[in-house]
């Protein structure tokens, strides 16, 4: 019985859990996240539902957004007149199993007569066959991978738990704001009747969802089909470098997320990242600023972060050397003006002496009065070169071959700026720190002694 369980254990494991967690983790024959800079992909799973599904349509009629429904076959069977609507309306319509039933409990040939039947039922209705698949729950088993010439495995870049009642449309709305971002894949449920799902949920999905339209409405987003920007994918600069380079582009944004979440760092401009930063203090050694101010080890400083997939998205669409330089340029007068003023608002930034960060891309700083300087030789200098190395490689228009071009310039730098000379080109001043109340008693005092010259106050 023993030896039964564990030949369980490892045919399930390589029949459905290692491949589950290649296609979540490196993306392995599916999609999950797109590109762009104004598109988002709106995906609706479960449905159609014969009251919430045609709410959803009038929304998205509303704010002319157009999603991607995964369907349940037999809901579809269903209500072929809000299949219909959809394909009518300009939504593409996609498969998500004949019942809602995960793959890792169905033997191949069976999901394989699952997705047909359902393509069947979309195809008597709209006259078309859908060759885009979400697997419910997003679990594939190992023989789903061999289906990419029969259909397109959809997953997503963000999930949001709205199948649950007790989310709430509030925290939802959070949520869904949090990830508005170009290239991000939504999971939604418009039916709350499959297992697990809270009946009445749609209803604060679809507060929480007109809540987000409105907000994408004033950034300028908006929402397109799966096939859109599967599309956009395929025409993207991207798909001209390698897989190995790829890997090991995942892998670099996939540690800036930890990264990120370990040191707690800030975004200047969460609507569309590109400097991230974050208070410390200073380790290095004294560094005469300009303006005659000193940098001591100890001090605090604002480090500031390139937003490694914004600053990989540049590269890889900028034509030159000179088109990154000018790219970067501008971004950096977008953001900096935005830190100036936080900082201006925040007592706690307000105590750092320096704007400080480490860049091997170090000629167009001091356009904004920043000192560029080496670094001291040692460890930390060694290392940062290894990795700024490795990144550059991957986003410099020239790629590897920029490495062997003038490599001695190839160093990485430190640049500085004082705290005050930002606040004074932005227009800006330091914040006065409030003083606690008794200090506030003791300086009213003082006030008063000074201009009652011949009174004694009594303590």
């Amino acid at each position: 019985m023993q030896t039964l369980l564990l030949w369980l254990f490892y045919i399930s494991t390589f029949y459905a859990f290692i491949p589950g967690m290649i296609s979540r983790i490196f993306g392995y024959r599916v999609f999950r996240k797109g590109t762009g800079r104004s598109e988002f992909a709106l995906t609706f799973d479960d449905g159609p539902d014969p009251h919430y599904t045609p709410l959803l349509l009038d929304l998205l009629k509303r704010y002319d957004a157009k999603a991607t429904f995964f369907v349940v076959g037999a809901h579809a069977e269903q209500n072929p007149e809000l299949i219909k609507r959809m394909h009518d309306e300009g939504h593409l319509i996609g498969i998500h199993n004949y019942v809602h039933k995960s793959n890792w409990v169905m033997r191949p040939a069976t999901v394989r007569r699952q997705i047909q039947r359902t393509d069947d039922i979309i195809y008597s209705i709209t006259g078309e066959r859908s060759t885009y698949y979400r697997p419910p729950w997003g679990i594939v088993n190992l023989f789903d991978f061999s289906k990419r010439r029969q259909v397109q495995i959809v997953l997503w870049s963000a999930m949001f738990g709205d199948w649950k009642e007790k989310l709430g449309a509030d925290r939802l709305t959070e949520k869904l704001i949090d990830k508005l971002n170009p290239g991000e894949v939504m999971l939604l449920h418009d039916c709350g009747t499959t297992l697990g799902a809270d009946p009445k949920a749609p209803e604060h999905m679809l507060v929480a969802l007109e809540r987000m339209l409105e907000e994408a409405r004033l950034r300028g987003l908006r929402s397109i089909r799966i096939d859109q920007m599967i599309k956009t994918v395929q025409n993207s600069p991207i798909q001209r470098i390698s897989y190995g380079k790829r890997l090991i582009v995942g892998l670099w944004l996939a540690w800036e997320q930890v990264f990120q979440f370990l040191f707690r760092l800030k975004t200047i401009s969460p609507a569309d990242p590109f400097l991230h930063y974050r208070l410390r203090k200073y380790q290095g050694g004294t560094v005469q600023m300009e303006g005659g101010e000193v940098l001591n080890k100890g001090d605090k400083v604002i480090e500031l972060h390139i937003d490694n997939r914004q600053l990989f998205e540049i590269g890889l669409n900028s034509r030159s050397s000179a088109q990154l330089a000018i790219r970067m340029i501008r971004r950096m007068e977008k953001d900096l003006p935005v830190l100036a003023e936080q900082i201006a608002g925040d007592v706690d930034l307000a105590e750092a002496k320096a704007l400080y960060g480490v860049s091997m891309l170090n000629r167009g700083p001091e356009k904004f009065g920043f000192m560029v300087l080496d670094l001291p030789n040692g460890w930390f200098a060694r290392s940062s070169k290894f990795y700024l190395s490795l990144l550059l490689s991957v986003i410099h228009p020239s790629g590897g071959e920029r490495l062997k071009v003038r490599s001695e310039a190839l160093v990485p730098k430190m640049i500085l700026m004082p705290i005050s000379q930002l606040l004074d080109q932005m227009n800006q001043q330091r914040p006065q720190k409030q003083a606690n109340p008794r200090e506030r008693k003791r300086e009213e005092e003082l006030t008063l002694e000074a201009e009652l010259p011949g009174a004694t106050v009594m303590h």
